[in-house]
């Protein structure tokens, strides 16, 4: 595996040797201070081009970066799928290397560029040929710390959680397990690691970035609520299911009372136990059964 060093030096050697590339800047996990370093982290690399075209023509110039194991084109799929592109703009790359590397390249028309590079503060510039990108500051992620919510905010992500569980309780009862993994994962799920967070915003005075999906929750859980959290994944047996379900109204009720006392906020405990009553009430239903109640 080529070390970062050696990746590094390729993109930027690329760069200089190229007349129509003029500047280089990174974003991604590898510009933030916070993110934990491994071997799995993406080149998040945009170059600063005279004008995209040339790039997007040739289909043979990444072979630079070396062998493939897998690529990756998005813009290109958009516009295979009818939707409305501008290559004039911004072109990417994703690829995937045998050497276990992953680049994820973008070239963006100087215009477009220097207004991208100014509403991330994840950009570290690595190479500015003409000077014609702005000064940056220290980069910093504080553009995903958790929000805090508005009392709306979370009255919404209760009443959709708490609603969305019948649909679960009818599906489990008819044994339909593609259906009920697609509500919980999909439309409550969502729900629970939104309240997560809040949790984790409120402890940490909302100054910390979750990740993606809740990627780096468990450096700020306890060990207790993480390992209650982790139980809410099941596999597909219905049994399973059910207890893993019974496991995330459990956590979302205690957690969304904390969440409410810490910001002054209104849980409306009714809502709660109405539909926790009768997801229990379907779960004992018999199979046979010719009425819900």
């Amino acid at each position: 595996m080529r070390s970062e060093n050696e990746m590094f030096n390729l993109i930027l050697n690329v760069a200089r040797q190229d007349s129509k590339i003029r500047a280089v800047y990174m974003n991604g996990s590898r510009a933030n201070p916070n993110a934990p370093k491994d071997i799995f982290q993406d080149y998040d690399i945009v170059y600063i081009v005279t004008e995209t075209k040339p790039f997007v023509e040739d289909k043979l110039w990444i072979d630079c970066f070396g062998k493939r194991l897998m690529l990756q084109m998005p813009d290109n799929m958009d516009y295979l799928r009818g939707l409305t592109c501008n290559f004039n703009d911004t072109y990417g790359w994703l690829i995937q290397f045998t050497d276990g590397n992953r680049l994820d390249l973008h070239v963006q028309s100087i215009p477009y560029g220097l207004d991208r590079i100014t509403e991330d503060k994840l950009c570290v510039v690595l190479l500015d040929k003409d000077l014609v990108l702005p000064q940056l500051h220290e980069t910093t992620d504080e553009d995903y710390h958790v929000r805090r919510p508005t009392q709306n905010d979370y009255l919404c992500d209760c009443n959709n959680f708490w609603w969305c569980l019948n649909n679960v309780a009818k599906g489990l009862w008819r044994e339909e397990v593609p259906y009920v993994m697609d509500m919980i994962n999909e439309h409550i799920r969502p729900h629970l690691v939104n309240m997560l967070t809040w949790k984790i915003g409120v402890e940490s005075d909302f100054s910390c970035s979750v990740g993606k999906s809740g990627k780096y929750m468990n450096h700020f859980l306890n060990e207790e609520i993480w390992e209650r959290f982790i139980k809410t994944y099941s596999d597909g047996q219905i049994d399973h299911i059910w207890e893993a379900t019974f496991e995330m109204c459990k956590l979302f009720d205690e957690v969304s009372v904390e969440v409410a006392d810490k910001l002054g906020f209104f849980y409306n405990k009714i809502e709660a136990d109405s539909s926790r009553a009768f997801l229990e009430h379907v779960h004992k239903l018999p199979k046979d059964a010719t009425e819900i109640y």
